[in-house]
């Protein structure tokens, strides 16, 4: 892959190229005013002020073949400045978007013009302090949230009116002052733009000014500003003295209004202020090109959390095969009615359904709708949240299979798999605790929170096996009573059995006897701090696609590609209704179609109701979103990833997904 430092080097020899092709061209004619294909400019007045601008407009090269193709604009300020570069810049890496660059005020008195040039205009619109300056009378300043105003509703609405716009794709860029006047606008009307391109914005002078209006702004809550989604890239030279600072506070600014939907990157390139703006020009336009062309990331320290928004759904009712052990299809084709599936997608990208990031569909082993939206890629793993209990639960089943357990010691004592344990020390009961029971949330462990905080206080103790030992010492008496089902803890002591009974680790168990064999390689399941062991009950990370390959593991009874990994037996525990939570739990992610929760070794299940007919469903849940969802009978299985607590998942696939499937 070619390195961006490469590239630039390789853009400025075709753009030097061209010069030297031009210089060296022998004619006999006139010289001529060259006009930039595909551009045009067009004259706009500024309905609140009648102020005069122009707006150089550049469409993409099959602009007028592609009749249904709505496309990403990109806003520029100084456009006469900007315009070249950004031209060049997206000719290469960003091709089919529309360039809309503003012009500086073009009404302006001869006085101005003469004293400041073209573009005095600047100086007062781009300007968020209302300050009057002796050294230069004549400007008013302070006119940026008028200016603002203009581009809103009269730019803005002018080019969506006229040209073929895609609505969830605008960005702005800006650089020096006008780059200050895109932070004054993220500041004060964030949805203005979905991405925010800020070139060496601010000094140390500019801060109070911003301070000043934030603290008049109050919070996001306070405003019901909470569903803001916007990428901001902020850059500026090496050699440009008292840069960094003023970026750091007004970043600190924004820290009281970050949502999950607001991601920030910080870039430092070589030069000053001047000599840094082609590269920050070029470097904003790839990074730009990522969020909008490509739904993978190649960068593999990358978290969720860090991952940019995705401005544009990726949505694919037939999925590419990637050779990565899946089975593709195609919806409507091989099973599913094709447009409520894609109509429900394009809700989800709207933000209607809450903060999904992916949302795939897999019929008799094959995928065939795979989509991804907010932070969601086809390659970011996601985290997993307590759908880690039930991987945790499978690589169990892993360990029997390959016999290093068995069936039958799911009903023994589960202290009796781990040998460094001290039973005389152990509250009453302790050894009515089987694996069966920690599978189920029903260990009967019942831990005060002040003594878990007082357990806290000596780390050392919970090391390994030590974390049995304090649980089973501080305890309550463990009893008939207290075996009910309460969810929580089970998933450590499952994980502490795995590592006992195994060869090797449980970490190395997992990868080449589970993770290995499903061809997953792209994840990641983090060692616990407290005891050492890989985390047993949250925050493994797992791309979308993996997770279709652990539904599939599951609906297929343990068995992959041929190959049973996981005893039939264990599978059908795992995913029956041991238990039902009764009216003790609320049904999880439910609604008015979804009755009977129950509970099995770490998977959930449900009956949904579609029509006159309810379908068994199984499913690993994890909070805020990430589901693995199989209904048997429809062979079926749905996959979402998300970041939202308060969305219905099984209420949406029953009332959304399932009729797209019974009645195909």
């Amino acid at each position: 892959m070619m390195r961006f430092s490469q590239f630039i080097i390789l853009l400025s020899t075709f753009l030097m190229a061209g010069y030297a092709s031009i210089s060296q061209a022998e004619s006999s004619a006139e010289p001529a005013a060259y006009e930039m294909p595909n551009s045009q400019v067009v004259p706009i007045k500024n309905s609140k002020n009648g102020g005069q601008y122009e707006l150089y407009i550049k469409l993409p090269e099959e602009y007028a073949e592609n009749q249904d193709t709505a496309y990403p604009v990109i806003y520029y300020a100084d456009a006469v400045w900007h315009l070249e570069m950004l031209s060049a810049a997206t000719e290469y890496m960003l091709e089919d978007v529309i360039l809309v660059g503003v012009s500086w005020r073009q009404d302006i008195a001869d006085d101005l013009k003469q004293e400041y040039g073209d573009h005095a205009s600047r100086f007062t619109d781009y300007s968020f302090w209302e300050k009057t300056n002796p050294n230069h009378p004549k400007l008013i300043f302070g006119q940026a949230k008028s200016h603002l105003a203009f581009i809103r509703d009269d730019v803005i609405q002018y080019v969506d009116n006229n040209y073929r716009t895609h609505p969830d794709s605008r960005t702005y860029f800006g650089y020096s002052l006008s780059g200050a006047f895109g932070a004054y606008t993220l500041l004060t009307q964030p949805e203005s733009f979905d991405n925010y391109i800020l070139g060496s914005p601010l000094d140390s002078g500019l801060i109070p000014y911003l301070a000043e209006i934030d603290s008049e702004l109050g919070t996001f809550e306070a405003n019901n500003n909470d569903s803001l989604n916007a990428n901001v890239f902020i850059a500026y030279g090496t050699l440009e003295e008292g840069a960094a600072e003023p970026t750091g506070d007004f970043i600190k600014l924004l820290g009281n209004r970050r949502k999950p939907g607001l991601s920030i990157q910080t870039e430092t390139l070589e030069g000053d202020h001047q000599t840094a703006f082609p590269r920050i020009a070029l470097q904003s336009v790839a990074w730009l090109s990522s969020l909008i062309n490509d739904i993978s990331t190649d960068d593999p320290e990358l978290s969720f959390i860090d991952i940019p928004i995705l401005n544009k759904a990726f949505v694919n009712a037939a999925p590419e095969d990637r050779e990565d052990g899946l089975l593709v299809g195609e919806l409507g084709i091989d099973a599913g009615d094709k447009e409520k599936i894609l109509t429900l997608a394009e809700e989800i990208a709207d933000h209607e359904h809450g903060r999904f990031d992916s949302f795939l569909i897999a019929h008799k082993d094959k995928l065939i709708f795979e989509s991804y939206y907010a932070r969601g890629r086809i390659d970011l793993p996601h985290w997993q949240a307590s759908a880690t209990k039930a991987y945790t639960g499978l690589l169990l089943g892993r360990a029997i299979q390959l016999g290093y357990l068995t069936m039958d010691d799911l009903d023994k004592p589960l202290v009796s798999f781990l040998n460094e344990l001290d039973p005389a020390k152990f509250v009453d009961g302790a050894e009515k605790i089987t694996l069966n029971h920690a599978l189920t949330m029903r260990s009967g462990i019942r831990i005060s929170d002040d003594q878990k905080e007082e357990m806290d206080k000596d780390p050392d103790r919970l090391k390994g096996q030590g974390n049995v030992q304090t649980l089973l010492e501080h305890s309550a008496s463990i009893t008939k009573e207290s075996q009910v089902f309460k969810y929580g803890g089970g998933a450590g002591l499952v994980m502490q059995v795995i590592e006992a009974a195994v060869p090797g680790s449980a970490l190395d168990f997992g990868k080449s006897e589970l993770l290995d064999k499903l061809d997953i390689t792209n994840y990641r399941w983090p060692i616990d701090e407290r005891t050492g062991l890989p985390v047993s009950g949250s925050r493994a990370q797992l791309i979308s696609r993996d997770m279709v390959k652990f539904g599939t593991l599951a609906r297929n009874k343990g068995k992959w590609n041929g190959e049973q990994l996981i005893p039939e037996a264990f599978i059908a525990k795992a995913t029956d209704r041991i238990l039902t939570t009764d009216n003790d739990y609320e049904v999880h992610y439910g609604g008015k179609d979804v009755s009977n929760q129950g509970y099995g070794y770490f998977w959930w299940s449900a009956d949904l109701k579609s029509g006159d007919k309810s379908y068994f469903a199984v499913s690993a849940q994890g909070g805020y979103g990430q589901f693995i969802i199989l209904i048997d009978e429809l062979d079926l299985m749905v996959v979402f990833t998300a970041h939202d607590n308060d969305t219905n998942y099984l209420q949406l696939t029953a009332e959304r997904i399932l009729p797209a499937f019974i009645e195909y």
